[in-house]
Order: C-alpha cells, then sequence, then structure tokens
C-alpha cells in the first residue's frame, strides 16, 4: 500500500510537549542531513471518539465466508516480473477483474512505475498486464490482463455502501495468496490527513496488509464497493484500520479509466526524509518552538522546508534549496517556502495540498524566504511519472 507498493503507512500523532521532546532526543541539538527524495509516511487526521464497531456476529460472517470462494476466482496476484520469469518479483499487489473482457482494477500505486506486471490466477496461471489508464490522486487504475475468456468477474455496486454494513476484503497481504479478510464499515468519506493519498475513501476494519493494495472491498451481496488503498497502523496495540476508494458502476471515475484517461498528480519535486518527517503539520507555533529547541536556523517566518530535492525535477530547475547543515549542526542552506500563488501555507502539509489543487503543466509562483531574502519563484508542475529516483 501507499506510499511504496505495496508498503503501509503508520498513522501517528504526538502532543506538542512530546512532539519537542521527540524530535530533542532524536535529533539532537542540530539534524545533519542530505539530499534524498524519500516520501513522509502518512499522518491521517484525528479521529473523532466514537464508538467501537461491533464485531460481525456468526450470521453476518458466515455470509461473508460462504462468499469468498464465489468471488475469489475473479481476484488477481499483481507482481512486478515478466510473465516468463518471476522467481523474484519487485513487488506485490491485489486487482480483480470487471469484465468478461480481461478488464481489472487495481490501486495505481500497486502499477505505478512498475517495469514488467503480470497477473497470477487463483488457478496460479500467470497473464500479461497492460495499463490502460489511471488516476494518480484518486489511487485507482484500470488493466487490460490477458485472462482467457470466461474468466470469472465481480459486478461493481449500482450504489454506495452504508455505515455498518459488513465487508469483504480479498488480496495478497503479508505473503499470503488471494486470502479473505472481513469487517465492518465504520466510515464513508475518511481523509489521509496528507496530499498525496486519496480523500473521500472507505473506512473499514478488515486488518488489511501490505500486498492487499489493489483488492475488491465486497458487500454481502457480492458487489465491488471500494478498491483497498491504504491502511493506518495505531496505538501501543498496533490496531489497523484500512481505507479503500469508493466505487461503483455509474462512477465517472470508471468511465473515464475505460476511455483511457490517464490522470497524473502534480508535483515539483520535494521531500522530507529522516526525522524531520515528525515535523510535517507543524502549526505555527510549533514552527517557531521547533525551530528554537532544535536550533534549525530557519528563521522567523513558518513555512514549509524539505530535505530533498529530486534532479531534474521542477524545484531543482528553480534552484530551490535543501536544507542542508555541516557537521557541527550549523545550517548551510535551506529555503522556507511561505506561499503558493500567494496562499499562505505554514507547513510541509499544506505545501502538498497547495501544489495538488492544481494540474502538471500549470505555473505557479512560490513565495521563498531564503536567509534574510523573499524570493518569487516561478515554477511549471510535473507529472509524477516524469520524475525519476
Amino acid at each position: 500500500m501507499h506510499p511504496s507498493a505495496p508498503g503501509a503507512p503508520v498513522a501517528f500523532r504526538l502532543t506538542r510537549p512530546v512532539l519537542i521532546l521527540t524530535l530533542l532526543l532524536t535529533l539532537g541539538p542540530a539534524p545533519a542531513t542530505s539530499a534524498q527524495s524519500a516520501e513522509p509516511p502518512a499522518q491521517p487526521a484525528f479521529r473523532q471518539t466514537r464508538p467501537a464497531p461491533a464485531p460481525l456476529n456468526s450470521s453476518e460472517l458466515s455470509t461473508l465466508q460462504t462468499l469468498f470462494p464465489k468471488v475469489r476466482p475473479a481476484t488477481l496476484r499483481i507482481e512486478d516480473c515478466p510473465p516468463n520469469d518471476c522467481t523474484d518479483p519487485d513487488g506485490v499487489g491485489t486487482a480483480f477483474l470487471i469484465s468478461d473482457d480481461g478488464l481489472a482494477l487495481t490501486a495505481y500505486h500497486v502499477v505505478f512505475d512498475a517495469k514488467n506486471l503480470s497477473a497470477v490466477t487463483v488457478d496460479r496461471k500467470r497473464y500479461k498486464v497492460e495499463v490502460l489508464g489511471f488516476d494518480d490522486q484518486r489511487d485507482v487504475a484500470l488493466l487490460r490482463v490477458n485472462v482467457p475468456k470466461g474468466t470469472p468477474f465481480l459486478p461493481l455496486a449500482t450504489a454506495r455502501p452504508q455505515i455498518g454494513e459488513t465487508a469483504l476484503a480479498v488480496g495478497n497481504g503479508a505473503g499470503a495468496f488471494l486470502q479473505a479478510k472481513t469487517g465492518r464499515l465504520i466510515g464513508l468519506d475518511a481523509d489521509a490527513g496528507r496530499a498525496d493519498f486519496p480523500a473521500g475513501t472507505l473506512e473499514l476494519t478488515a486488518p488489511l496488509r501490505p500486498g492487499d493494495s489493489g483488492g475488491p472491498v465486497l458487500n454481502p451481496r457480492g458487489e465491488v464497493t471500494g478498491v483497498v488503498s491504504f491502511i493506518t497502523v495505531q496505538g501501543r496495540n498496533q490496531d489497523i484500520t484500512s481505507y479503500a476508494v469508493p466505487v461503483t458502476a455509474n462512477d465517472s471515475l470508471v468511465a473515464d479509466l475505460q476511455r483511457g484517461v490517464k490522470r497524473e498528480a502534480p508535483v515539483i519535486g520535494i521531500s522530507l526524509s529522516g526525522n524531520f518527517m515528525l515535523l510535517t503539520e507543524l502549526s505555527a507555533e510549533d514552527f517557531k518552538e521547533a525551530n528554537e529547541l532544535l536550533k534549525l536556523g530557519l528563521g522567523d517566518t513558518p513555512g514549509a522546508f524539505f530535505t530533498g530535492v529530486t534532479p531534474g525535477s521542477p524545484a531543482a530547475q528553480a534552484g530551490l534549496q535543501a536544507l542542508r547543515y555541516d557537521p557541527q549542526g550549523r545550517k548551510l542552506a535551506g529555503d522556507v517556502v511561505t506561499a503558493v500563488n500567494g496562499k499562505r501555507i505554514v507547513n510541509f502539509s499544506q505545501f502538498q495540498y497547495a501544489v495538488r489543487s492544481y494540474q502538471p503543466g500549470d505555473t505557479v509562483t512560490l513565495t521563498v524566504l531564503r536567509g534574510s531574502q523573499t524570493l518569487n519563484v516561478k515554477m511549471t508542475l510535473a507529472g509524477r511519472s516524469s520524475l525519476r529516483n
């Protein structure tokens, strides 16, 4: 699952005093860092306190267990390797057939940047895969799988599900092969709390794992209601909550993908890495406190700072400077972005959201603090697939 197929983001939220103390212990007096391109982990937004969902009763569980062998033949294991040589795949995910001519849905991050995709059916036969369309921001892709005519497929639901409904997911999580997990829907419009994860997702209690990404979420009637996208892991008990992008038979998203739409997400090519990943959502007040206590040398104006600039990216071409420190912890370089097209931002997360509100090819102007200078930096946004780490 996100952010690296099929990795799983870990959800965490620290109170302000704990956050600053944690950073003091992990970063020391000042960090020594170099430019990297790794993305920060997901940090889903605070959840409102709500009653624990009721566990599935015996009747509900029996219904889903009876459904599983009926739908399993329409599910697929997706691997990044040639169909004739897959002893060591680069990645594993899940997909499912939605038509009798080999159309299949999966999560886009499962197939993003993959070189040699193949699909394995329940009878362990392997078939070539072609990506026909995708929506990067929604994290859904449409595939053509070269399965025989008449291979079973799954119908898409005609309406969205309701909170409290039971759900069956099928996937390849944690090394399994097309196995079932069951749960209950507890949310219909969840937000991961960061711009590069899909918004408006279904939230369910099924304990999914890396490798389940792209698999179907089904209602008790065997209709697909969602495509598995990501999970969060929270608390001392490492409780897992799973999230899926909703799909229906009359969904404009599915229609777009069937027309071959390939919708990229806009990026500029910056990143946070290491312990700085804890600082993606600092408030203006916390920015000032962290800057002072950690001796980051970022100045007095809150904004988005970053530790990596991808070579050849819009950020690199515009000359944006990532944070760099000498071995003694003295700041050598590092821009702070305070606005995108005049819209004020105070942290890295807000910067991501601002950029994602545009399209690849759009030109934006960043307000950048570089030492004592205020610069207006123009750049043209790129599609994510155009940047190679």
